[in-house]
């Protein structure tokens, strides 16, 4: 996760403890405390395939783009993206394969970290919402699959869409050019 998100993540974090210790004051012996609140998300996010669509996809679809052009590097084509490049310039020399292969892993792992937490706090807040208003637990839980779904639709397309158009680009001229 890049320091960037890192105050978004603790905001949304923080948020979610506040809301669900307003829940806890109301009546201490009816309500679940934070910490079993929070292991009850924890639970519900790594059982919620939400939570590693986006990170999948990207994957997926980086790892197409990478591989379809390994074969232009090894004609002696430069890489495009900066970030793949060994002085991190565009139109360069590409990185090595594997060096390619453990961004694409990097990359992955840092869009699953924000995608767990924000399935996380989604949960823990449907949590608290359905103890704090029970009598609209069902609202909660069809917002909260809303919001998780969304969410990680609209990650996997936004980070991978430009990967599966390069992929489908770069077959299309290694194959004019005959590779």
């Amino acid at each position: 996760m890049s320091k960037r998100q890192s105050p978004a993540v603790a905001v949304a974090t923080a948020i979610a403890l506040c809301l669900a210790a307003r829940a806890s004051a109301q009546d201490a012996h009816e309500v679940p405390s934070v910490p079993s609140l929070t292991l009850e998300a924890v639970k519900q996010t790594l059982l919620d395939p939400t939570t590693y669509a986006p990170a999948g996809t990207l994957y997926i679809s980086s790892r197409l783009d990478w591989n379809s052009s390994q074969v232009f590097f090894a004609h002696g084509d430069l890489e495009q993206n900066p970030r793949f490049t060994i002085t991190g310039l565009p139109h360069d020399v590409p990185l090595s394969y594997s060096a390619g292969n453990k961004m694409l892993l990097t990359d992955a792992m840092s869009v699953a970290a924000v995608s767990f937490t924000n399935n996380a706090v989604t949960h823990f807040t449907v949590d608290a919402l359905a103890i704090r208003h029970p009598e609209h637990q069902k609202l909660w839980t069809t917002l909260g699959w809303i919001e998780r779904t969304a969410v990680a639709t609209s990650l996997s397309y936004f980070l991978s869409a430009q990967h599966f158009e390069q992929w489908r680009e770069n077959e299309r001229v290694a194959a004019q050019r005959g590779y």
